[in-house]
C-alpha cells in the first residue's frame, strides 16, 4: 500500500478522536456550527484516503445492501456516531445499508419469510453463535467465497478463524473480528484488599491466575452466614469451561464432533461440582435464590461475577453504581493441563442470505469492515470511545485488548448453539446439561443422560 495513505489514515483517526463521524444528513432546523464543519471535513479526508488505499478495490453498480436484524447498523437521528466501517463503505463505494427490522426472538422466522417472498435480504448477523452451521444446513445462508478474498492483506489475521468455520468445503461465516470479551471475571479491588486477597490482575501478570488460585480465593472469602458469597452470574459455566480449550461440540474436517466425554471437560465439570459442594456458587443456592445480585460486587459481598464485558459498556454512573469505583476484570483462570492459555472466544461475523440481491455489495462492505480494523490507528479510536463513552481507565482498555489478542491467538469455537434449539436446550439444562454440575448434579450422571441424545442430533446434521 502507498505510504502516504498509511500516514494519512493515522492522522485522520487521530482527528476522529476529537470529531466523531456524523451521518451525512442533518435534522431540519439543526444548526451547522464548527462541529458540523469539522465532521464534514473529516468525511472528505476519509473519502480521499479510502479511495487511495490499494486494499479497497473495484466499484459497485448496485450500492444498496439489505440488512435484517433487531439492531440497525446505521446512525440514527440522535446523532449516534457513524461506525467507521459504514463511513468507509459510504465514502469509498457510495454504499447504503437498508435496514429491515425484526426482533431477536423472531429473527429467523422473519428471515425465512423474507427468503420465501424474495425480498432480497442480503446479509444477517452471525456473531450470536446460533447461525452456524444451522443456517448453512437449512439453506438459509450461502457461501461467500466468490465475494471475499481471504488471501488478501485485509483478511490475513482472521483467515484461520474463517477457515475454521467451513461447511462442505465452503465459507459461510464472514468473521471480521475475533474478540475475548465474551466472558471475563469481574471483581472489586477494594474487596480483595479489605480481605487480604491478592489482586487477580497481579496474579494474571505473574502467570499465576489459574483454577487453583481462583478456588483458593473463594475458600478464603466465602462465608454465606456472614453474606460473603463466591460466584454469581447467569450462564457463566460455558465461559469458564472454555479455559480447557475443548469445546462441547467442535468442527473437525467439516464434521461436528461430540466432546462431552473428553477428559478436559470431565475435569472442568468435576471442578464445578466441587465448587458447588464447597458452597462457592451463590446463584440458586439457599437464601440467595434465583435473582442475580451483581450489585453485591460493589457492596463487597460477592467475590466474582463472570460475565461479558458488555456489562461494563455503559455510562460510568451505571456500572460504578453496580460494581463500585474499584471494579476491574481479568480473563477466566487458566487450566494448567491445557497446552495454551485459552479463554472464551467471541466473533463479529456476518452471513450472506440465500436469494440476496446484492452479494457483491455485502462483500465490499465486509472489506470496509476489515479495513477499519487493520488500518493504522484504528485501535486508538476504539480505545478513545471507551474512554469517552464509558470512562474506562487505560488499564481496563489494556486488559480488554490483551484478552482480544489471547482469543485471536488461541480461539475456542463451540458450535452447540448453532446446531438446533433442541441441542441448546439439552446442553443448557440445569437438570442434566453442562450447567448441572454447578447446581449439584455429578457429571457422570449428566453425561450418561445426555451423551447419546446429543450424538444423535450431531449425526443427523453430519449426514445432511
Amino acid at each position: 500500500m502507498k505510504s502516504y495513505a498509511r500516514i494519512g489514515l493515522s492522522c485522520l483517526l487521530a482527528a476522529m478522536l476529537m470529531s466523531p463521524l456524523m451521518a451525512c444528513g442533518s435534522k431540519e432546523g439543526e444548526s451547522s456550527g464548527p462541529k458540523k464543519d469539522m465532521a464534514t471535513e473529516t468525511r472528505e479526508q476519509l473519502k480521499e484516503l479510502a479511495k487511495s488505499d490499494e486494499r479497497l478495490t473495484g466499484d459497485l453498480e448496485n450500492k444498496t445492501i439489505k440488512w435484517m436484524s433487531d439492531w440497525d447498523i446505521n446512525s440514527d437521528d440522535t446523532g449516534k456516531t457513524t461506525p467507521v466501517e459504514l463511513a468507509v463503505f459510504q465514502e469509498r463505494y457510495g454504499g447504503k445499508v437498508e435496514f429491515h427490522q425484526t426482533t431477536y426472538a423472531n429473527r429467523y422466522d422473519d428471515l425465512a419469510n423474507a427468503i420465501n417472498s424474495d425480498e432480497g435480504i442480503d446479509f444477517f448477523y452471525g456473531g450470536n453463535w446460533d447461525a452456524f452451521p444451522k443456517g448453512a444446513v437449512r439453506g438459509m445462508f450461502v457461501p461467500y467465497d466468490d465475494y471475499i478474498d481471504l488471501d488478501s492483506e485485509l483478511w490475513a489475521d482472521v483467515k484461520d478463524a474463517n477457515d475454521a468455520m467451513m461447511w462442505n468445503g465452503k465459507h459461510y461465516m464472514a468473521i471480521v473480528e475475533v474478540t475475548g470479551d465474551n466472558c471475563a471475571i469481574i471483581y472489586n479491588r477494594k474487596t480483595m484488599d479489605e480481605n487480604g486477597l491478592d489482586d487477580p490482575a497481579e496474579l494474571f501478570e505473574k502467570g499465576k491466575w489459574d483454577w487453583d488460585a481462583f478456588q483458593d480465593m473463594l475458600s478464603n472469602f466465602v462465608d454465606t452466614s456472614n453474606e460473603h458469597y463466591g460466584i454469581d452470574s447467569w450462564y457463566f459455566e460455558s465461559g469458564l469451561s472454555a479455559s480447557t480449550g475443548v469445546p462441547y461440540v467442535r468442527l473437525e474436517d467439516g464434521k461436528l464432533v461430540n466432546n462431552l466425554r473428553n477428559e478436559a471437560i470431565e475435569d472442568y465439570q468435576n471442578w464445578m461440582y466441587d465448587l458447588w459442594q464447597s458452597d462457592y456458587i451463590a446463584l440458586g443456592v439457599g437464601d440467595y435464590g434465583w435473582t442475580s445480585r451483581d450489585y453485591y460486587i460493589g457492596e463487597g459481598k460477592l467475590l466474582f461475577y463472570p460475565c461479558g464485558l458488555w456489562t461494563l459498556s455503559s455510562e460510568k454512573s451505571q456500572w460504578s453504581k453496580t460494581f463500585g469505583e474499584d471494579v476491574f476484570f481479568v480473563p477466566v483462570p487458566q487450566y494448567d493441563k491445557a497446552d495454551a492459555y485459552y479463554i472464551p472466544t467471541n466473533v463479529n461475523a456476518y452471513c450472506f442470505v440465500k436469494g440476496g440481491h446484492n452479494p457483491e455489495g455485502v462483500g465490499k462492505f465486509m472489506d470496509c469492515f476489515r479495513f477499519s480494523k487493520v488500518s493504522e490507528g484504528a485501535q486508538q479510536i476504539s480505545d478513545q470511545q471507551f474512554r469517552d463513552d464509558y470512562e474506562w481507565t487505560d488499564e481496563m482498555i489494556d486488559m480488554k485488548n490483551k484478552m482480544n489478542e489471547m482469543a485471536l491467538e488461541h480461539p475456542v469455537f463451540d458450535y452447540y448453539n448453532g446446531i438446533s434449539t433442541d441441542v441448546t436446550s439439552v446442553l443448557d439444562s440445569s437438570e442434566h446439561g453442562v450447567r448441572a454440575a454447578s447446581r449439584g448434579v455429578p457429571w457422570t450422571e449428566s453425561v450418561n443422560s445426555i451423551y447419546d441424545q446429543i450424538q444423535n442430533y450431531i449425526d443427523e446434521v453430519n449426514e445432511t
